[in-house]
Parts: C-alpha cells; structure tokens; sequence
C-alpha cells in the first residue's frame, strides 16, 4: 500500500515543483538498512548496562537481556509489518496519519523525533567523556565543545552531501565498533563455565519493572529504519528482512557480551565496572585501550544514525504541512533534506553545549513508548486499507493480532514504570509540538 492521503485535512495539499522534481534517492539498500539498524540499536547502552544489570540479576543477567529483547521483538515484528506497507519516508508518522489522522501523525512523529534528537545530544557529550579518557588535553571544558561541535557538524556535512555518503559513514563506524565486542567475546568465552552459563541457584531480580525498562534502552531506535523507506531500495521487502535479522543478531552479541562480563567481573564489582574493565582482565591495557575506542567508535556511530534518520520526520511532517513547508525543501544538488538536516543539527548543538538536554533525556525514553504505541494501535486500520487498495504483497504476521497485542502491553506497562516528573515533562513537549502544528493549520488556513 502506497502512502497517499485519504479522508484527511492535508488531502488538498500540493508541493511546490521544485519539491515534485527533486525526489529522494533511493540509495539505502539491505546492508544500509541494517547498518542503519544496527547504529541506532548498539549505542552507549551496552557499554554501561551490564553492570547496572548485573548488580540486581547476577548471573541471570545474559539470559534477562536475551529474554527482554524476545519479549520486545513483538514490537520490532509489527513495526516490520507495517514499514512493508509503505515506500515513502515517514515511517511511525505515515502509520499513525493513515489510522488515526494527521493530528496522531503529527504527535507520533514529533514524539520519536524529540526522543531521537535528545538522545543525540545526550550521546554527543557521552562521546566527548569518552574521548577525554584518552589524553588529559581533551578531557577539559573547552575540548568538549571543541569534540560536540565537530561530531554535529561533520555529520551534518555528511549526510546534506548525501545519504549514500551517511550510510557510508555509519559501514564504517559499524566495522570499528563492532569488531572489538566481538574481540571481546572471543577472549572471553574460554573463561565461561557451565555453572556459569546455567546459574544453579534461581534468583529472581529486584525491581523487576525498573531493570526492564533499563534494558530496553538497549533495544529502542530499530524505528529509525521505517522512517527512511522513501531512500530505501525495495522498501517492502528490505525493511522487514533488515529489522527482525539485525534485532536478534544484536540480541544474540548483547548476551554472548554480558555473559563474558558476568564470568570475567567479581560479583562485588558488578556495580562500579564497565566493559573497558572487561577489555582491562582479559588484555591488559591494550583492552581497554580498544573498549575505549569501541566505545567511541558506537556512540559515533548511534549519533550518525540519528543525523540520518530524525531530519526525515521533520521533512515528511512538513510535506504533509504539518509543520511549515519550509523544511519540505530538497537541496537541489545533494537531494537529501537538507533544512531538515540543518534542524536538528542546531537543536541538538545548542541542548548539548547547554547541558538542557538532560531535562528533557528524562522524559525521552517514555515518549518514544508512547509513539510505539500508536503505531501499534494503527496496524489494525493500516491491513483494512491495505486489503481493499492494494494486491501487492506485505509482509503479514502470523496469529492475527496476537504479535501486535503482546507488544502494546509491553510498551503500556514499560510507560507505567516512569516517575510522574517525567509525565510532566512528556506533556510539556507534547503542548509544544501541538502549538506549531495548529500554528502551520492556522497559517494555511488563511492562505487559502
């Protein structure tokens, strides 16, 4: 089912012809989409988790963060359903729109990219601490800023030349952050015992609710993957495959790294260790030299996924004049977002020289629950429309809505886990993002 208005507001919204002319490439192809997946999924979380986890699920650890990411699969399975249906760039913002209307798009769209553009910022000063254990030059107040601005900047240049030049980028990063894990596992699995791997003794986590939503940090950011469908390569049938492979490829590299951190770790250091101490036992100083490194290598890679991905929310939310159609431009050269681009490079700049960010990085995870959930719920209205308008093939789940149902529960109970400070943050940006869009409502009202 191609995205096309229906009954909606926006239906009689024309683009300009330099907009109609300048379509987006489609130059993403399957390992480009599960390059993009994999960056927005291997972040700063498995290089601090373990630890945090480990410390209230002791051995059960591996199997906690192996059982957490099945159980979120339901999710990222009906997310792939739904991306089959689509080819135009958008994602959770086409999904929610064609359910529910453009109001639901528009709070989906501007939820998932608050939580995007907020946790790059987040991550771009993770990096710059990063990098500051390196050298003592570059661990200062100054050098920070330096390192931010040149990380936004650059990926900024990187992906308004290109989104061929942004895959590119993120192979790259993958490679450089993904061989020391596995480094790392090799080393480590000489170490792992049977009573190691199978704990003898039962234990059952404390505060299991708090330790799950921990652990999904480590999941989320697999949607950045739907909203590019319009520069991807045989959407339809690249999504799905790269979606569902790469979420349990990853699944599989996070219990296989936390098995070797809960072997290699004293129980009594779970709490205070990182995988750099991992790379430490099991290397030297040359491994935690190359944890370090991996360690900077994924948070670039993470903060290179979301340049590519959350200026494309914005610029299908503008087509839609749902925001200004302003941001709808295509450069004429490069054919990629390019105002879009511009954005979020100076939101994210300025939350993360400002130190802001971190307001806001309270709330982000549990907008992003919210905006899952809509889609979610959209997925019943999406088939109707998809049986009656469209013969070509999707890819459809098996058991009905069984998949999709266990998926909203987990994502409702998840937001249920959240301290109430963080629900009132979530609707002062909700209010926000609402006030612009019956602003551009107003404004094209009149313009009539």
């Amino acid at each position: 089912m191609h995205y096309r208005p229906t009954d909606h507001e926006y239906k009689d919204v024309t683009l300009s012809p330099q907009q109609n002319a300048q379509d987006l490439k489609r130059d993403i192809g399957f390992f480009g989409a599960s390059f993009l997946v994999l960056n927005a999924l291997i972040g700063a979380g498995i290089f601090a988790l373990p630890g945090k986890v480990a410390l209230n699920a002791g051995l059960l650890s591996p199997w906690l963060f192996l059982l957490v990411g099945t159980l979120f699969l339901t999710v990222v399975l009906t997310f792939a359903e739904l991306a089959s249906y689509y080819d135009g760039t958008g994602g959770p913002v086409l999904y929610a729109t064609d359910a529910f209307g453009p109001l639901a798009g528009f709070s989906t769209g501007w939820a998932i990219y608050l939580s995007r553009m907020t946790a790059f910022a987040a991550n771009a000063n993770v990096l710059a601490i990063y990098l500051g254990t390196l050298h003592d030059a570059m661990a200062t107040d100054s050098a920070r800023w330096i390192i931010i601005a040149a990380v936004t900047l650059g990926l900024t240049w990187a992906n308004v030349a290109g989104v061929r030049d942004g895959v590119r980028t993120m192979g790259v990063l993958t490679v450089l952050k993904v061989v020391p894990l596995l480094l790392l596992v090799t080393l480590g699995l000489q170490h792992v015992t049977g009573a190691t791997l199978v704990p003898e003794q039962l234990f059952v986590p404390n505060e299991i609710g708090s330790t799950t939503l921990l652990l999904i940090y480590a999941y989320v950011g697999f949607e950045t993957l739907a909203v590019t469908a319009g520069e991807t390569s045989q959407p339809r049938r690249t999504l799905p495959r790269a979606l569902v492979g790469t979420v349990l490829a990853t699944g599989v590299l996070y219990f296989l790294v936390v098995l070797v951190f809960v072997t290699v770790i004293p129980t009594e250091n779970y709490g205070e260790a990182t995988l750099v101490d991992v790379g430490r036992a099991l290397a030297g100083p040359f491994g935690a030299f190359a944890i370090t490194l991996a360690a900077v290598f994924s948070i670039g890679g993470n903060l290179a996924g979301s340049m590519l991905a959350a200026p494309r929310l914005i610029y299908s939310m503008a087509r839609k004049r749902m925001l200004p159609e302003w941001f709808s431009h295509v450069h004429p050269t490069h054919a990629t977002p390019d105002r879009s681009i511009y954005l979020m490079a100076a939101m994210a700049l300025i939350l993360a020289l400002s130190g802001s960010f971190v307001f806001l990085a309270v709330a982000s995870s549990v907008v992003r629950l919210l905006g899952f959930m809509i889609c979610i719920a959209s997925l019943p209205a999406i088939r109707r429309k998809a049986e009656m308008q469209s013969s070509e093939q999707s890819y459809r789940l098996k058991g009905g809505y069984t998949i999709p149902f266990i998926g909203l529960l987990i994502c409702f109970w998840l937001t249920m886990q959240s301290k109430a400070e963080s629900w009132v943050v979530v609707s002062v940006l909700l209010v926000i993002g609402w006030s612009l869009y019956f602003l551009e409502n107003y404004l094209r009202t009149r313009n009539r």
